[in-house]
């Protein structure tokens, strides 16, 4: 209760209302004075003028009715590497980044910047450019890697586009490390701008809130619909979101959670009562019952069902963040994220989330035929992965695996089938895990044993 007595109080000093005669037309203007400083005025005086858009957007979060301002996230030192290096206002003495990093964040909220470079999300930029060996992992970079002997490179020859596909795909989710320009931008053309969830910064933070939290309202709302995870959890390699809508908890949720749940709840009282199923966020990061609010998106996975093979996380917190904020770099192939106490403790805590509101034997049973479904996936990929391996021994594998039928074949089985087969299973979407799942990943095992079988035959790459 007080903490609504204190909101309605704010909204009650950040608002006025002008009354005129006649027609009785209550227009609601926003002051955007509230402790702002001369130059934080005259920012937003000016931006009124050239980014209306963005003023607007501001002027309706709570970093404004708080008086917050452009001041307290995008002014730098001088010195700072991320430094527009002309001075900002002209003459002010005053200098600006166009870039917002997680320690600037920071400052106000620790504890969710913190969480957040201990989870998965806070590799998912880094791990792209860490070494030879991810980007191997990623090598359906059209154009992005080294052209196989007698190709010709994608990009024709013209090194203004070997960039463009994962610019304008893979970065826009995974992020980039993002470099500046002699005086202080962003280069144009290497994914910049992007909403990029793991972007490394010239601060040597990593990490992206406005991949949740849109600039300029920081909406704690919008961050907690499954929208906001489905920008990046959607497609053929990981639809969690079609999953999601696949699922009784989505089904739910399509029928009243617009109209009738709250989502405007404190951080740290939205529970059982404003909702009616699960979201994302539910799952993976509020505060049910006993549990936390987290930004460790990790904290509550037992397995790792994105890889080729399903492994235990037995990482505990990501180190990505603090590796590259020491060292530049980041390390892969250590085993991945999860909770500090170990894979069961991870699931321990999201059966927590499910018994808010199924009994203990319901979600007891559900995660046994869940994790039987992931096991039987790993028993494919283990074949699969021995028949790669003994072709690649044999040399009877393309160097360009997109020319070759085997490798092609294997990829949509760990990248694609295995995936929905795997995420289907955990996130109770039948027709996922098994016909968009299973069904195709046994398909995709009687191509790979029949190529593999002619090869080893005839010891020749026949297609």
């Amino acid at each position: 209760m007080l903490k609504k007595i204190v909101l309605a109080l704010t909204c009650l000093v950040a608002f006025s209302f002008a009354e005129s005669v006649g027609n009785v037309n209550l227009t609601k203007v926003m002051k955007v004075d509230r402790s702002l400083s001369p130059l934080a005025k005259k920012c937003v005086e000016c931006h009124a003028e050239k980014t209306p858009g963005i003023v607007n957007d501001w002027k309706s979060s709570r970093h404004a009715h708080a008086g917050v301002s452009c001041m307290d996230c995008h002014a730098v030192p001088a010195d700072s590497p991320m430094a527009i290096k002309k001075e900002h206002p002209k003459d002010s003495g005053n200098h600006v980044s166009i870039l917002v990093s997680p320690k600037t964040c920071g400052k106000c909220h620790a504890k969710e910047v913190k969480e957040f470079e201990q989870s998965g999300h806070a590799r998912g930029g880094v791990q792209m450019f860490a070494k030879k060996g991810m980007v191997e992992l990623m090598y359906h970079y059209e154009g992005n890697g080294k052209p196989y002997e007698n190709d010709a490179p994608f990009h024709a020859g013209d090194e203004n586009l070997k960039d463009a596909p994962s610019a304008t795909g893979c970065i826009q989710c995974h992020g980039l490390e993002i470099k500046l320009d002699k005086e202080g931008y962003p280069i144009p053309g290497k994914g910049w701008p992007n909403y990029g969830i793991g972007n490394a910064y010239p601060d040597g933070s990593v990490g992206s809130c406005k991949s949740c939290h849109s600039s300029h309202t920081f909406d704690m709302v919008e961050a907690r619909k499954p929208s906001a995870c489905a920008s990046c959890h959607l497609g053929p390699d990981h639809p969690n979101i079609e999953i999601y809508n696949n699922s009784m908890h989505g089904k739910i949720y399509n029928a009243e959670g617009e109209k009738k749940w709250k989502w405007d709840s404190a951080p740290d009282t939205w529970d059982v009562p404003d909702y009616r199923a699960p979201t994302c966020a539910t799952c993976h990061m509020s505060g049910i019952g006993d549990l936390n609010t987290t930004h460790n998106v990790s904290l509550r996975l037992k397995w790792n069902l994105w890889a080729p093979h399903s492994n235990l996380r037995t990482g505990g917190y990501e180190t990505a963040a603090d590796v590259y904020a020491k060292e530049g770099k980041v390390t892969v192939g250590v085993p991945l994220a999860g909770n500090p106490a170990g894979p069961e403790a991870a699931r321990g805590e999201m059966k927590q989330v499910c018994k808010s509101c199924h009994s203990t034997k319901a979600t007891e049973s559900f995660f046994i035929s869940a994790d039987q479904h992931v096991m039987l996936y790993n028993t494919y990929h283990t074949e699969a992965k021995k028949m790669l391996d003994d072709l690649k021994a044999k040399k009877l594998l393309k160097k360009d695996e997109w020319s070759d039928a085997f490798q092609k074949v294997y990829y949509h089985l760990w990248h694609h089938e295995g995936r929905r087969m795997r995420m289907g299973a955990v996130m109770g979407a039948p027709d996922y895990a098994h016909w968009h799942g299973v069904f195709e990943v046994q398909q995709d095992i009687k191509e790979l044993r029949n190529i593999y079988n002619a090869r080893i035959k005839s010891g020749k790459i026949e297609e």
